[in-house]
């Protein structure tokens, strides 16, 4: 590996006079050549325009120390060497046509010599790899003219105080994307650990799939505090639900309309966009969007600007966007109703939260958060003596509890039994009537027909001569899989409704591919059910 160093001509360190005395002073930019146990191969030194003539001086004197190594003049002209912007841009035009070869050598950037300005520019271009190198800082030493050197590795996973620190601070931001909940669903786990970082990294749109009361809105709101708290986001969090939006109303929710644009517009109206800039937007039910509300949307993401509703002018507004929804957007798509090219856009970081029946694992700590939420609107804490919490806990993870509504209907049996419980303590006869009313509130949804004759439900997707071919004990079975598919969000999510067990025995689960052949074989896609 050959050994390359960049650095800028000190106009006062590397010229020390022009006389012979400067041989006799600490350079810094020649000190670094005369290090017998770091030989460097290539040297690129920086230079202004108008430091030409120091610059022949400095290079012919290198070239004496080190005639083996070989020196490029690079040559750059800002007009004011304090201006940070102007620097910047042109150091980093250098990094874009300097031939980097990292395989073949090491690079190293010496930010002892230059102004402020350039040496903050030069560690910023080193941290963010457009110089894939380490930093070489040089000082002078009492003892002859070469100084000292001493490499900066800017790979902080090397550093075990900063890496942990680091670590540290991912579990923290983990924790509170999850609001404090001790959570010990893996896949959850996994979803929040990449979502933290993410977050962070990415200004990218995000979008947050699942069924009803997932959880899509706690956690947009969470991602935006997260945001906020490490100085990602400025502006305000702005909510919306499309599915609320309708016609004129939606684009002018949207994006904004000018007076007069539509009647009853008697003033003007910046926007939901708008309001958001510089913070983050988060669109619920993104797939209830119209077609024109979904092609207005894709150009405010993709160009940061859009055009008010009634005007002929552009605003701009730089948001990030979490989309939520609980439909296969998809199948939107191919049903014409969403567009593929906005989806594309937004599906770069895409999360699917689970159900509650996915995450039994996480329902006692559930139950906790949503008793301490209580406790802190009504000022009195509220628990279950220990038999009633077994009770629940014991009903909760039957297939009998269906939490169809997911964390909204664990939000509202803890609210209905917290209320009920006298002297802040929830007993067995309280949770007795809450089953009960778990299990009325849950039973309404099921179609009578549909569980007490199979056939009727079969004979709505198959014709009479296929079904007259099916065991009694197939149509069962296939009855059940039917009702699954049309009470479930996607494929994905049927799938890991019938397979919940065996899913969890394999190393890899494809709960979508097994159902769907399973439907091949009776004819059936999951799109014609639902």
């Amino acid at each position: 590996m050959k050994t390359t160093v960049i650095g800028i001509l000190g106009s006062r360190l590397d010229h020390q006079g022009l006389g012979k005395r400067r041989h006799s002073r600490w350079r810094p930019s020649l000190g670094i050549l005369m290090h017998p146990d770091f030989p460097v191969d290539e040297f690129v030194l920086i230079h202004h325009a108008d430091e030409a003539e120091l610059a022949g001086i400095t290079l012919r004197d290198m070239r004496t120390i080190s005639p083996t190594t070989h020196f490029t003049a690079h040559v750059v002209n800002y007009s004011n060497p304090w201006d940070f912007g102007e620097v910047y841009s042109q150091l980093h035009d250098f990094t874009r046509h300097y031939r980097f070869d990292p395989e073949q050598n090491h690079y190293y950037v010496h930010i002892t010599t230059g102004t402020h300005v350039a040496q903050i520019c030069l560690f910023l271009l080193t941290e963010a790899n457009y110089i894939p190198g380490k930093l070489l800082q040089t000082s002078p030493s009492k003892e002859g003219t070469q100084g000292t050197l001493q490499i900066i590795d800017l790979d902080l996973s090397r550093y075990d105080q900063i890496a942990s620190r680091f670590e540290r601070e991912a579990q923290e931001g983990m924790a509170y994307l999850k609001g404090g909940i001790d959570t010990r669903n893996p896949a959850f786990n996994a979803l929040i650990a990449q979502l933290e970082q993410v977050s962070i990294r990415s200004a990218a749109p995000i979008l947050l799939t699942g069924a009803t009361g997932v959880g899509k809105s706690r956690l947009a709101k969470r991602i935006y505090a997260l945001k906020k708290q490490r100085g990602q986001v400025s502006g305000k969090l702005v909510e919306v639900n499309c599915a609320t939006l309708r016609g004129d109303n939606a684009m002018s929710a949207l994006f904004g309309h000018v007076k007069g644009a539509f009647t009853g517009a008697l003033t003007a109206r910046s926007g939901l966009l708008r309001e958001a800039d510089k913070g983050l937007l988060f669109l619920d039910e993104i797939g209830e969007l119209g077609l024109d509300e979904q092609a207005m949307l894709l150009r405010a993401i993709e160009d940061k600007v859009f055009t008010p509703f009634g005007s002929d002018k552009e605003t701009s507004s730089d948001f990030q966007l979490i989309a939520g929804t609980n439909r296969d957007l998809f199948q939107r798509v191919r049903d014409g109703k969403f567009r593929e090219d906005l989806l594309a856009r937004i599906n770069l970081w895409t999360y699917e939260l689970p159900g509650l029946r996915h995450r039994l694992e996480d329902l006692e700590a559930n139950i906790e958060y949503e008793l301490q939420q209580f406790t802190r609107k009504v000022g009195h804490k509220v628990s279950f003596n220990k038999a009633a919490r077994e009770q629940y806990l014991a009903f909760a993870q039957t297939p009998a509890a269906t939490w169809r509504a997911n964390f909204r209907d664990l939000n509202s049996s803890i609210t209905r039994m917290a209320t009920l419980a006298n002297g802040g303590r929830i007993t067995e006869e309280s949770v007795t009537e809450e089953i009960r009313r778990l299990r009325y509130d849950w039973g309404s949804f099921q179609s009578v027909t549909g569980n007490n004759d199979p056939n009727a439900m079969l004979r709505e997707v198959l014709a009479e001569e296929v079904l007259a071919n099916i065991d009694h004990f197939d149509r069962v079975q296939l009855a059940e899989v039917i009702r699954v598919c049309r009470t479930a969000k996607s494929l994905a999510d049927a799938g890991r409704t019938l397979f919940n067990i065996s899913r969890t025995q394999r190393s890899s689960a494809n709960d979508s591919h097994r159902l769907r052949v399973y439907l091949q074989k009776y004819g059936l896609t999951f799109g014609e059910l639902q």
